[in-house]
């Protein structure tokens, strides 16, 4: 129920990039994503919010996005429309944009070169054949949302991931006070590593290069526990994501002990459509059991509220 996802507002392509520049507003593309899957909608509802027009001016653009650009308009601020599009949905728990600012990110290369905008970074590193050194935001010094900090400050677990290494989770770690709120926070913290490379950004990455890059835009020791995929894919569709650029993470387990994250390999992997994805009920489930086994709840009877502390096992 008290699910809080914390999201980044440095897209800058699609829809997203449109609404963008044309009305200065921050991207709500993977805003509206994360609020459709916390909502409790109808089937006509999700098709209408997901709906993208094929012709004239708005062709390519989500109907979902247009709302939420029409609340941004309305109200004072960005979270206020994100807030105000998740009562209207009667969403589970809270969407968050990591901040209020408009920021832009910028990716330094191994060769040193570098490039602006969050949907040119693929591009560029494909053309230069070399890996991401950095990521930055810019400007810099955005600072986090309070609401996203108390979330942070308050939470029995904090999950990273999945999602896009450079341009979906390392930017939220780049805002203001999000790294330090994680760093300091009691709660059970870990990293859901993808299943596959990304063409573009991780290309002939292990487990412990995504790791080591997520210390590195943050701090050392962010969290203690990676969970990774032990799902078998079928050779046919590694060999279609071979074409792209992409194959299987591998999971080099002594090297990420020796960064001091202890590794979970579970069954969380599925393909559908012929492409992988993480199973949202195998991977929800496997969360819970985490929280179960290393966390302890004590009740204070005297304030009836209940804390979280952690627990090694």
């Amino acid at each position: 129920r008290d699910i809080t996802a914390i999201v980044t507002v440095a897209d800058d392509g699609g829809g997203s990039g449109a609404l963008r520049e044309d009305l200065g507003m921050l991207p709500p593309g993977d805003i509206r994503s994360c609020i459709l899957a916390l909502a409790n909608t109808e089937k006509t509802m999700r098709e209408l919010l997901n709906y993208r027009f094929t012709e004239g001016s708005l062709a390519g653009q989500s109907f979902g996005n247009l709302f939420l650009a029409a609340l941004s308009e309305i109200l004072p601020s960005f979270d206020q429309a994100v807030e105000s599009l998740s009562q209207i949905l009667a969403i589970t728990g809270r969407v968050l944009p990591v901040t209020n600012e408009n920021v832009r990110l910028e990716a330094e290369l191994e060769n040193g070169a570098r490039v602006a905008g969050e949907s040119s970074i693929c591009g560029c590193k494909r053309r230069h054949g070399c890996r991401i050194r950095r990521v930055r935001l810019r400007p810099a010094g955005a600072q986090a949302l309070p609401a996203v900090l108390e979330a942070i400050r308050e939470a029995d677990m904090v999950i990273l991931g999945p999602g896009s290494l450079y341009t979906s989770i390392i930017p939220n770690l780049l805002v203001d006070g999000i790294a330090d709120a994680i760093r300091d926070s009691k709660a059970l913290k870990l990293y859901v590593c993808n299943v596959m490379t990304q063409d573009g950004e991780t290309e002939g990455y292990t487990v412990s290069d995504h790791i080591r890059a997520l210390f590195k835009h943050s701090c050392p020791g962010l969290f203690d526990l990676c969970l990774t995929n032990s799902s078998p894919i079928p050779p046919a569709v590694v060999q279609r994501y071979a074409l792209e650029g992409a194959e299987p993470i591998f999971c080099d387990r002594e090297a990420v002990e020796a960064l001091g994250v202890e590794i979970i390999s579970r069954p969380v992997a599925t393909v559908e459509n012929g492409l992988v994805r993480h199973n949202p009920g195998h991977l929800a489930w496997e969360l819970v059991q985490l929280h179960n086994q290393r966390n302890i709840r004590l009740v204070c009877r005297d304030s009836h509220r209940t804390t979280c502390n952690r627990v090694e096992t």
